[in-house]
């Protein structure tokens, strides 16, 4: 039997499928998002239950979290992300203690005790600034990739200051330095450190490590540089780092559908 987890986020949904028994993930998927969340995850699951040889009988609890959570029709319950991700991470890295999560449309900072469990959070969902979509922007003004930033980044000799703390005046920054004749790869090295920045803000002064790096985000490369920077501690990147909201929900749905 399966428990699966859903995590219907502002730029993709992602889907968990798990054994109830072992707690291991059988099949997982992403597709990316629109306007029809729920449509959308019912074909993500169909399909994903098709190629694995499973059908929707074999489904013994569902549990949904992320942006679009409450618009998906198959789950038996909702959770949020801040818990859903916590747990997520800590099954594959046990030891994380500081958890940043950044997505398309906001970032977490999550303190977690011993026992894995959330001790303290801060979530910035108001200013896209801190989050993948100022990526997005600064991919789209440079006319280069998303998956091509890293590479650039890696090549800056001297990051431009991005002062700024609104997405539309940092990018009319960014137009500004541009027209100055500031390298693009140190445009996008300091929009990596700004981003990184906005989540050493939210961190505070108490960081305690190890520091586990999740979300979407976390898939571009230099951004992990960028926060050891910020936080002065090593980054680790969690294994499939788009999924652990899903993957995390995928196992709140197991638990839940053992004790019943």
């Amino acid at each position: 039997m399966l428990g699966v987890g859903i995590d219907a986020g502002s730029r993709a949904t992602k889907i968990v499928l798990m054994d109830i028994d072992s707690l291991e993930a059988v099949a997982s998927g992403s597709i990316e998002q629109g306007i029809k969340h729920n449509d959308l995850a019912m074909e993500l699951l169909d399909r994903l239950l098709i190629d694995n040889g499973f059908t929707k009988s074999d489904i013994e609890r569902v549990v949904a979290t992320g942006y679009g959570r409450n618009a998906i029709s198959i789950a038996d319950t909702t959770i949020t992300e801040i818990t859903c991700h916590a747990r997520g991470v800590i099954h594959v890295v046990p030891e994380a203690r500081t958890v940043v999560e950044i997505g398309g449309q906001d970032s977490k900072l999550l303190k977690l005790t011993e026992q894995g469990t959330v001790q303290d959070f801060a979530m910035n969902d108001r200013c896209a600034a801190g989050t993948g979509r100022f990526l997005e922007v600064i991919a789209s003004r440079l006319g280069v990739r998303l998956e091509d930033l890293g590479e650039m980044s890696a090549k800056s000799i001297s990051p431009a200051s991005i002062s700024s703390m609104c997405i539309v005046f940092a990018e009319t920054e960014i137009i500004g330095l541009l027209a100055s004749g500031t390298a693009p790869e140190d445009i996008v090295a300091g929009v990596q450190n700004s981003i990184a920045t906005r989540i050493a803000t939210m961190a505070g002064k108490s960081i305690t490590p190890p520091v586990v790096f999740t979300g979407g985000v976390a898939m571009v490369s230099g951004m992990d540089r960028a926060l050891e920077h910020v936080l002065s501690y090593p980054v680790k990147i969690a294994p499939n780092p788009q999924m652990t909201g899903a993957l995390g929900a995928a196992i709140l749905a197991s638990s839940q559908a053992r004790k019943s």
